[in-house]
């Protein structure tokens, strides 16, 4: 079914969907963001308030080999992809560099790509 050109209903796009994920991604950096730079820039390599094994490589491959271990960095990760694509995207449109078109496709296409490669590298860990 298709709308008419002269309809008062606003045309659908697939905007919301990067809405959704640029918001997603910004309140993970701004929740988790600063406790996760104190927690691996600062108290795991000083050993400050943290057991002395966090940090050690076989506690955080076994948290990257769970499941749930994989899900929580998949997300963190990605959603952090694509809240920056979206910021570049935006900053470069402001600056015109160049057409809508061409800057989605550069910065989506690489949020998408860079989504996919950890995804593929996460599994590459193993269970």
């Amino acid at each position: 079914m298709s709308v008419p050109k002269d309809s008062p209903l606003p045309k659908r796009t697939i905007a919301p969907l990067f809405w959704l994920l640029f918001g997603a991604g910004g309140m993970l950096s701004a929740l988790f963001g600063p406790a996760l730079i104190l927690i691996t820039g600062i108290m795991i390599p000083h050993g400050w308030g943290v057991p002395e094994r966090l940090g050690s490589y076989d506690t955080v491959l076994a948290f990257a080999r769970n499941p749930l271990g994989k899900l929580v960095l998949l997300a963190l990760i990605a959603l952090l992809f694509w809240h920056a694509a979206e910021r570049l995207f935006l900053t470069l449109h402001d600056m015109r560099v160049g057409t809508v078109t061409v800057l989605r496709w550069l910065t989506y296409g690489v949020a998408f790509v860079l989504t996919i490669v950890t995804a593929v590298v996460l599994l590459m860990v193993g269970f």
